[in-house]
């Protein structure tokens, strides 16, 4: 929907998975949710956290998909992999930094957070956001999402040396204008445990 964005505030979600349902409902997702919840510090806190595909600028897994399966649409949404193209190899499992993308094993297929394109492209909100009671999902005119916030939007995201830029907006501190994130810092984990999702569960929102 033009001039409408899609806003997570991990400051609102109370972790009740509402978004999990109701993504599986949406019609393009074939009962599967597209969207997982995520603890933000889980050793010190119950903190949680709706992770859904931030639509990078720049999408990673688009660039290193062998088979040219990963699309990103004008509108800047980033779709899943195409059926006729995907050939499961889960290069863009491993190479989003934000540790979405994850293939199927029984349709051999990369499925993800389309934003609920089905919906979006009829004017609808996304599932997810239609259902979120803290509205730590939102859908909307960023005017509107963001009157009485004291947090602020960001679509930066430093990973090391690397600016990764996203359509999708993530409500931080008004200190905080880029997400930091130190690579350094997580050398020590088993190489492709969980993709990069360690850096976001342990790194990205405890600033």
């Amino acid at each position: 929907m033009y001039g409408y964005e899609f806003f997570v505030d991990p400051s609102r979600c109370i972790g009740c998975r509402s978004c999990v349902a109701a993504c599986a409902e949406c019609d393009g997702h074939r009962g599967q949710s597209m969207i997982h919840v995520d603890y933000i510090d889980r050793p010190n806190s119950i903190a949680t956290v709706p992770m859904v595909c931030m639509h990078c600028e720049e999408p990673t897994c688009a660039l290193v998909c062998p088979a040219d399966a990963i699309k990103k649409g004008e509108d800047g949404v980033v779709r899943s992999a195409l059926k006729p193209r995907c050939i499961a190899c889960s290069n863009c499992v491993l190479a989003c930094p934000f540790g979405i993308p994850k293939v199927h094993v029984e349709p051999e297929l990369m499925m993800k957070c389309d934003m609920c394109y089905d919906r979006t492209s009829l004017g609808l909100r996304p599932m997810c956001a239609t259902v979120c009671p803290s509205q730590a999902l939102s859908y909307g005119p960023p005017e509107a999402i963001l009157r009485g916030r004291s947090t602020h939007p960001v679509r930066d995201f430093d990973f090391g040396h690397e600016r990764v830029t996203t359509k999708v907006f993530m409500m931080m501190p008004p200190d905080e204008p880029v997400v930091s994130v130190d690579i350094e810092d997580y050398m020590w984990k088993e190489p492709y445990e969980a993709a990069g999702q360690w850096l976001v569960d342990d790194a990205a929102f405890t600033h």
